[in-house]
């Protein structure tokens, strides 16, 4: 192993920020969602996709920064992300109409997709030679994280009230800059090793998500049962099929199918791609609420979200480590998913002439503290299980299901928020209605995930329950 970096800490305040950005760039736009809707003429139905361009091209493409990553070496693809991404960011702040804004937050996806796996890597070389610094480095970098939607959702309603929404995007040129200036000297260099990229395998997964997703957004105007539906649908269970073919065939696949037996793994990605199908939505229709219901302007529906998302950084990091050393994995995800379920069943009751103290706030801080306690348990459960070798893959396949489950999430509620009269945007009655739906059926996702993680995951040894509080606890020390 190389010397211990004399400037390692100085080094994590640059991943840590990296996490922060990329994160950020999920939440920060939510309630600018408005603002380019009346700018750049999406209809509500289509508004879901200045959110879902950017998670597809992340989630669809992380395995593929971790294999480059391992191929040209960690810093070169860090550096590549973040020109990416700030190309990205440039593109969506200057458009003026729907496909290019979309295609900017697809960019700004590809550049978060080098960026994460990336970090991950040179963390791990910077802190590896110390299991106490180790766990403490996680900890900062994994609170960069909540602590990054937090931001956003604040950030972005500071920039779109005082600014416009445009600046939501270019904040992200000089950090960016910034970030690039200090990488040669604060981030070690990484060799990479010889061996293939799975690109078909890359172009298959995120094709078939990207139609899928489509599919179900579109299916409210074409008919669920239309040829055109039916066609888009049977298209991407083809290209995801052909996916798992060519896993199964190159030699050096991105996500090496044996994977899945490792124990846990299967159960856990379940329980994270059902809690971002229940919690995206759940969050995206709450701005929309907010802004076109209540009539909040953009700082205001920032500044209301803010209790949650300090809510989600506190519980996550102060409560459920603790909780996870004493009580174990499955316990805390099974009641983690019910609690968010409770608390967006109740938001499921909002009224066109609610009120924020008594509509929203109560039942979002319950949704928030399920989500809390059952992210982390999940996450790590679905990376205990992996050998030392697999780590990294079975990281970027929990992120990518993660990802893959709000894409997926959000365009079912979509669906069912405009079939009850979500496009309807000067009918309040309407689009609560709407609203409603969808969030009546992000609380039955949450529901489903609680039970069949119940049902499908398997008790964990004690010594697992112990290892995994040990490591619980260096995260939340």
């Amino acid at each position: 192993m190389n010397a211990v970096n004399p400037r390692r800490w100085q080094a994590l305040v640059v991943l840590a920020a990296a996490q922060f950005m990329v994160i950020m760039d999920t939440s920060i736009i939510g309630v600018a969602l408005p603002d380019m809707q009346r700018d750049l003429g999406f209809s509500q139905g289509d508004l879901q996709w200045v959110f879902n361009a950017y998670v597809i091209a992340f989630g669809g493409l992380l395995l593929l920064g971790g294999r480059l990553s391992d191929l040209f070496g960690a810093r070169k693809v860090f550096t590549t992300g973040w020109i990416i991404l700030i190309a990205g960011s440039i593109v969506a702040a200057a458009a003026g109409n729907v496909w290019i804004e979309i295609g900017g937050r697809a960019v700004q996806g590809v550049g978060g997709a080098l960026i994460a796996p990336a970090s991950m890597t040179l963390l791990m070389m910077l802190f590896g030679h110390n299991p106490r610094e180790l766990g403490k480095a996680m900890a900062l970098y994994g609170a960069a994280a909540p602590a990054g939607g937090t931001a956003g959702v604040f950030l972005g309603g500071v920039i779109t009230e005082y600014l416009s929404w445009p600046w939501v995007f270019i904040v992200y040129v000089p950090i960016g800059l910034a970030t690039l200036a200090a990488v040669p000297a604060l981030l070690p260099s990484v060799q990479g090793r010889r061996g293939s990229v799975d690109v078909l395998g890359a172009v298959s997964v995120t094709a078939g998500i990207a139609l899928a997703v489509y599919a179900i957004v579109q299916a409210p105007g074409q008919g669920w049962s239309s040829p055109a539906t039916l066609l888009e649908l049977a298209g991407a269970v083809a290209l995801l099929a052909l996916f798992l073919v060519i896993q199964r065939t190159v030699r050096e696949p991105l996500m090496p199918l044996g994977i899945w037996r490792t124990p846990g793994l299967a159960t856990a990605n379940l329980a994270m791609a059902l809690l971002g199908a229940a919690w995206i939505p759940m969050w995206y229709f709450l701005n929309l609420y907010l802004q076109q219901v209540l009539g909040y302007g953009a700082f205001a529906s920032g500044a209301a979200l803010l209790p949650m998302t300090i809510a989600i950084m506190i519980f996550m990091i102060g409560v459920t480590a603790r909780l996870l050393g004493r009580f174990g994995a499955k316990p805390l995800i099974v009641v983690g998913l019910a609690i968010l379920a409770l608390g967006v069943a109740g938001l499921s009751l909002v009224r066109p002439d609610g009120a924020f103290a008594s509509d929203v706030l109560p039942a979002s801080l319950v949704a928030a503290v399920g989500m809390s306690l059952a992210y982390i348990p999940a996450m790590m459960t679905a990376m205990s299980g992996a050998r030392p070798e697999e780590s990294g893959l079975a990281s970027g396949i929990v992120n990518t299901t993660y990802q893959v489950g709000s894409a997926l999430g959000l365009a079912v509620m979509t669906a069912i928020a405009t079939s009850r009269g979500a496009a309807e945007l000067g009918d309040l009655p309407k689009l609560t209605d709407g609203f409603q739906g969808a969030f009546i059926g992000a609380g039955a996702v949450a529901a489903l995930g609680a039970v069949l993680t119940l049902l499908l995951m398997r008790g964990r040894r004690a010594a697992s329950q112990s290892d995994a509080g040990t490591r619980a606890e260096s995260l939340g020390a």
